[in-house]
């Protein structure tokens, strides 16, 4: 099963588009952002998943750690 949750590489900006099943919730510019997300389309435990599980989230480009570009 494909993850849930793609996090697309920085732009110029630093920000990340974010898609969930398919569907864009919008332009992520830190793991604040990405949790708000999570928390709005009511994600379990949005709070304090691991944003390294790779069975939930798909990095492109660097990872959690990084918001630039």
């Amino acid at each position: 099963m494909d993850p849930r949750v793609v996090i697309h590489r920085p732009d110029e900006e630093g920000g990340r588009r974010v898609h969930i099943d398919g569907t864009i919730l919008g332009l992520a510019k830190s793991e604040r952002d990405l949790r708000e997300f999570l928390r709005r389309v009511e994600l379990p435990g949005w709070e304090d998943v691991d944003l390294n599980d790779t069975s939930l989230f798909k990095w492109e480009g660097p990872g959690p750690e990084s918001w630039e570009s």
